[in-house]
């Protein structure tokens, strides 16, 4: 089942009533003169188990600890927002898995010419998808980007993730001339930023539930980042959020600020369409199997990492 992504940009009461989130307006509660039939009618519900992702973007939400702990229960990635309303932290599950101990074990004990192969099958995948957002949105040439994700070997040595990397981000806003990609560069990067932040819950997401740590990652070795396999793995999905954020601009939309209208837009990431195993799935389902496949790579059972594509 697919779960919701549910977004809160204005004061609310949040609590926990018979496995259910509750939603109450302090505007509501707080006004005396309303009917408490109407209060009552005003009050939201949603079932925890049906939730996947939770953003937080208010100074003035509460969020009571039994909700939290019962969201984090049910695997439920916890987003909070600081005052730019940009994603500034992420709560999970501690522990997602059963078998989480001899998980972790096989994670850490993987050796290094493994982790060199999924990282080169990772390269590949991130590279053909950046190919088809560009062959489908631009004029650019993309055989290059094809022959580079084809040659790419064990552990990229070449660095083909670097020069893809260079040659789309070159290429993939044509209407916007000497765009870079950077986390405090120009729009439309403002959209990517928040793109990206829900994608990487809802990788890390798949991964405690996949009973490994996202801390540990094939590749990315920060010694600061809290969520380097999460990193790692979200590259081949990055070009499924440039495609929606294109769009995003195709519409006409103002992109210098993050609407609501455009954060509604980025917020169906978790249920965008993904080709995976030859069929259609929502991302979020496919990032289920992509780190399903992981553990299986580093159990020994499989040797391969399931990666989305567009078709």
């Amino acid at each position: 089942m697919i779960k919701k992504t549910l977004y809160f940009g204005n004061p609310a009461y949040l609590s926990l009533r018979n496995k259910q989130l509750v939603i109450q307006l302090p505007e509501v509660v707080k006004n005396d003169t309303l009917p408490e039939a109407f209060k009552a009618d005003a009050v939201k519900t949603i079932p925890i188990e049906d939730i996947g992702v939770l953003v937080l973007d208010n100074k003035q939400i509460t969020i009571t600890h039994g909700l939290m702990e019962a969201l984090l229960e049910n695997n439920c990635a916890l987003i909070t927002c600081n005052s730019s309303r940009m994603p500034v932290g992420l709560m999970l599950l501690l522990d997602g898995n059963t078998t989480q101990t001899e998980r972790f074990r096989e994670q850490i004990d993987a050796s290094l010419p493994l982790k060199k192969q999924l990282w080169q099958q990772t390269v590949q995948a991130k590279i053909e998808n950046q190919a088809y957002v560009l062959a489908n949105k631009s004029n650019a040439v993309v055989k290059n980007m094809l022959a580079w994700a084809s040659d790419v070997k064990s552990g990229d040595p070449d660095n083909y993730e670097a020069r893809g990397a260079v040659y789309y981000w070159n290429n993939i806003f044509p209407s916007i001339p000497g765009f870079t990609r950077g986390r405090e560069g120009i729009p439309p990067n403002n959209l990517l930023n928040y793109g990206y932040a829900i994608l990487r819950a809802v990788v890390a997401r798949s991964l405690v539930a996949s009973g490994l740590l996202p801390t540990l990652g094939i590749h990315h070795r920060n010694k600061y980042n809290a969520y380097c396999l999460a990193d790692d793995i979200m590259e081949p999905y990055r070009p499924f959020v440039d495609k929606l954020v294109f769009e995003i601009m195709e519409s006409g939309a103002d992109i210098t600020e993050l609407s609501q209208e455009i954060k509604s837009k980025l917020l169906n990431i978790p249920v965008l369409d993904v080709v995976i195993n030859n069929q259609r799935s929502p991302l979020m389902i496919a990032v289920g199997q992509t780190t399903a496949s992981l553990y299986k790579c580093f159990s020994g059972e499989i040797r391969k990492i399931k990666y989305p594509s567009f078709e």
